[in-house]
């Protein structure tokens, strides 16, 4: 189950950068897969980041094509026309602060929760997991930013995989990481704010 969801992880994040809807899809697999394993190894807040995860996959999919036809006034399944060109969403005052907000409340109340439930990893697993779950909202809505967060996210993920001795899993959190810096890259370059488009 590790190395499935690492083969699918990793065609993930291709798409990831790419910007691809098909990821969504994959992204499905790839959650209900990593559900069994922590599940299996006792860590409930990677447990229900992924299942976050598995509902977050399909607003993306929805999210994403409503963004395209905004963009590109295309149909929301044509993959082809303009293929490099990434959406992005500027990241608004009030979205940050709510960001923020629930971050910090986030990590202090799961922790808790974690620690009640014997969680081995209690305050670095639900940092994970809230700062992931924010990364992904974000990555819903195309914010350029949300790469800082998966870096972050990915590196502490790598960290608690080693540690639980999750080898599979910590060489996903590792090619996550390098990604995330890639796709911030990517996006940057190739990227076009839907707000700085003019009408045609």
């Amino acid at each position: 189950m590790e190395i499935f969801t690492l083969v699918t992880g990793v065609i993930y994040i291709i798409l990831e950068i790419r910007q691809k809807n098909l990821m969504w899809v994959v992204g499905i697999l790839t959650s209900v897969a990593a559900m069994v394993v922590f599940f299996r190894q006792g860590l409930y807040a990677s447990f229900g980041l992924n299942t976050y995860y598995l509902v977050m996959s399909f607003i993306g999919i929805f999210q994403w094509s409503k963004d395209r036809r905004k963009l590109k006034g295309e149909s929301p399944l044509d993959e082809n026309s303009h293929s490099a060109e990434i959406h992005l969403n500027r990241l608004t005052p009030n979205a940050l602060a709510i960001s923020a907000l629930i971050t910090a409340g986030g990590i202090f109340l799961l922790s808790y929760l974690m620690k009640l439930l014997e969680n081995p990893m209690s305050w670095i697993d639900s940092s994970i997991a809230v700062l992931s779950a924010v990364a992904t909202w974000w990555l819903a809505k195309a914010y350029l930013e949300q790469w800082w967060i998966w870096i972050l996210a990915d590196l502490l993920s790598t960290i608690m995989c080693a540690v639980s001795g999750l080898w599979w899993m910590s060489a996903l959190y590792a090619a996550y990481t390098i990604s995330a810096i890639i796709g911030l890259s990517y996006w940057k370059r190739h990227g076009t704010y839907i707000t700085d488009r003019r009408p045609q």
